[in-house]
């Protein structure tokens, strides 16, 4: 080949590589504002964020309205609270905490605690951390007492464990609470710190946190229940091992960039199978894990009183979807869940 055809030959392949990847982009903007135009139909949605990561590509889109009326769509800028997702960040920190030798995943977790505690385990059978990560602590759902962190103490003294740690899948708020406890006991600081120190800031997640300031509340989602009731924000009390972090769709792009990072060691042990339920459903650290034949999925669902939302992952595609609204009632979950997979199938064809 002489090098004008060389050249010629380059010219023409990166040309088709460029065309190659508008169309894939312009396939992913149809396939987002197809499914977001078709959620909005239902009326008790009133604005849906979606974000997308594909190869290292990455599209947002923004759809309808924040304020009933008002025509204020929300925007690259627009902060939404991430609820249970925040526990993905709570998985992160511990994952980390495992590999620093800070704490062992069959640790008792009273070996953390002040108090013996003598009713937190089941016939002499203790609860481990790693029960705590993967909701099989035998934990109420939501902690007896949360006023504050001293009333959450004495709330964990009146806990009737009432089955073997580690067996029985139920979910809890109350477990990543005592998690995050931990975290900050083993690090000597605070929960709001690790996070920031090991997830934010090395990804400069610079618009995701769990305090915010004026300019931030600014840009805060208020969302509805489906009566169109303005709904409040969530108050933190405890640590945020629950709930509490607020992020942007653009931030959230990073957060998928690292969680589909396979060279970072946290990352990988963060999404290590430590519990499974049924034929292919795992629990790892805060990470529901969907596998079979075809596919490999990392996700977890948030909702808080007037917005929901889904992460997913999906290391084999390469690919990472982010859904927000804000709307919660019963059944926002489910619908959103729809949304994505419908949005991957088109995504994938």
């Amino acid at each position: 080949m002489t090098v004008r055809c060389l050249a010629a030959f380059l010219i023409f392949a990166l040309v088709s590589f460029k065309s190659n990847a508008q169309v894939n982009k312009q396939n992913i903007e149809n396939a987002i504002t197809k499914n977001a135009l078709l959620l909005l139909e239902d009326k008790r949605f009133h604005s849906v964020s979606i974000a997308v990561l594909k190869d290292g590509e990455s599209i947002v889109r923004h759809f309808g309205e924040l304020s009933i009326g008002k025509g204020d769509k929300p925007n690259d800028s627009t902060l939404y609270e991430l609820a249970s997702v925040t526990k993905t960040f709570t998985g992160y920190v511990a994952a980390k905490s495992v590999l620093d030798k800070k704490i062992d995943l069959n640790d008792d977790i009273r070996k953390y605690l002040n108090e013996p505690y003598p009713n937190l385990e089941y016939k002499g059978e203790p609860i481990k951390i790693k029960d705590l990560l993967t909701h099989t602590s035998g934990f109420p759902n939501f902690p007896l007492k949360s006023d504050n962190k001293e009333a959450f103490f004495e709330g964990l003294k009146l806990i009737k464990i009432e089955t073997k740690p580690g067996e029985v899948y139920s979910y809890s708020n109350t477990a990543p609470e005592l998690t995050a406890y931990i975290l900050e006991k083993v690090y000597q600081k605070s929960f709001e710190e690790l996070v920031s120190d090991f997830v934010l800031k090395p990804n400069e997640m610079n618009q995701t946190k769990f305090t915010l300031n004026d300019s931030d509340k600014a840009n805060l989602v208020k969302g509805y229940n489906d009566k169109n009731e303005l709904m409040p924000n969530f108050s933190r009390t405890l640590w945020g091992g629950i709930s509490g972090l607020h992020s942007t769709t653009t931030d959230l792009i990073k957060y998928m960039k690292l969680q589909l990072d396979e060279s970072n060691l946290v990352v990988n042990e963060s999404h290590k199978r430590l519990y499974k339920e049924g034929n292919d459903f795992w629990e790892g650290y805060h990470w529901y894990i969907l596998e079979n034949d075809n596919q490999l999925i990392y996700r977890h669902h948030g909702g808080i009183y007037g917005m929901q939302n889904w992460f997913v992952i999906y290391p084999k595609q390469n690919m990472g979807i982010s859904i927000l609204t804000n709307t919660s009632f019963d059944g926002t979950g489910y619908i959103l869940e729809e949304v994505v997979d419908k949005l991957f199938e088109d995504i994938s064809k």
